[in-house]
């Protein structure tokens, strides 16, 4: 059975992590006993020490045979990770002098303003790279189908937040029907995401620091095809999209009501049964019985002498617990 990658985003590669984890379980091993370990050749082992020394996994301890010692992961991986990102710091400097010694007349060619990206690992990639290359901000518009299982964490975009870029989603409002993206979207906000929910959100959407955006190329083939759009009056029109869909989002279930002074009494449930869930599914997210919700509905109506869910949005909004 293969033994997994651990290292490999930093840069390790499999041969070199295979004997980095020999000396962990072996500590102050010589080469003669690594390569018994092991099963290289102590020649291939002594060509390999070098590297593993420079990239911070062992050292050497002095004596009669020299003994070798693996550094502790989490001192090591530590220090590539942050070797690794000022490489990609560099990259980014590099990349943005590489484009300013592009021809003036270049930039704004027409046929480079918009790219179709066809096939889902592509658009996968291309995905990856937008959040990797924003300085400042990530505007998204999230709705179902989602390529991937809803349930598993977005990786890219909580090293987004932790360099301090600003990430706000607007999530549609059938999203939160879906089990398990709920869930995942608190678990980003408390990593730092600003969350809302869309009562109308037409579409996928990603922009990067206003410069860059990425959405499907058509509404049946969300997932396996996109456009890349540069900035653009069409990119500007979606950046005024994302924030009028955003100025007239509801709070994320879970969030603190926006009008201390004057809460809702129900805040959760009212954004969801205000986002157009069914109540079927407003008792899935909120974990309850579909008889506590018609419960609690019934109190929220009451509360706001609505006779209508419509009506008691209007009075909601009168009343200072919904934004905008």
């Amino acid at each position: 059975m293969t033994e997994p990658r651990l290292l490999q985003a930093v840069g390790v590669s499999a041969d070199d992590e295979l004997i980095y984890r020999a000396l962990l379980q072996h500590p102050r091993t010589s080469v003669a006993a690594l390569s018994r370990e092991t099963g290289r050749s102590a020649p291939s082992l002594r060509r390999a020490l070098p590297r593993l020394e420079q990239l911070g996994l062992i050292s050497r301890v002095p004596g009669q045979p020299p003994r070798l010692v693996a550094t502790r992961p989490n001192i090591a991986v530590e220090a590539l990770v942050s070797r690794r990102q000022e490489e990609l710091a560099q990259a980014r400097v590099a990349a943005s002098a590489l484009t300013a010694e592009l021809p003036v007349d270049d930039h704004h060619q027409p046929e480079e303003l918009i790219t179709i990206v066809r096939g889902q690992q592509a658009v996968a990639q291309q995905f990856t790279q937008l959040q990797q290359g924003a300085v400042a901000e990530i505007m998204v518009l999230d709705r179902p189908p989602y390529a991937q299982d809803p349930d598993v964490p977005n990786p890219g975009e909580l090293e987004v937040l932790r360099r301090g870029v600003r990430v706000r989603g607007v999530y549609a409002a059938e999203a939160l029907e879906i089990p398990g993206v709920l869930a995942l979207a608190r678990e980003a906000r408390a990593a730092g995401e600003e969350a809302r929910v869309g009562l109308t959100v037409p579409t996928k959407l990603a922009i990067a620091d206003r410069r860059l955006a990425i959405l499907p190329l058509t509404a049946d083939q969300q997932v396996d095809s996109a456009l890349i759009v540069h900035a653009s009056t069409l990119l500007d029109a979606l950046v005024a999209l994302f924030e009028m869909l955003w100025r007239t989002g509801l709070p994320l279930p879970g969030d603190a009501a926006l009008d201390d002074a004057n809460p809702s009494p129900d805040p959760d449930l009212l954004t969801l049964l205000m986002a157009g869930l069914k109540d079927e599914a407003a008792a899935r997210q909120l974990g309850v019985s579909l008889r506590t919700v018609h419960r609690r509905t019934s109190a929220l109506m009451a509360e706001l002498d609505a006779r209508t869910r419509f009506q008691a949005g209007l009075l909601a909004a009168r009343r200072g617990w919904l934004p905008g």
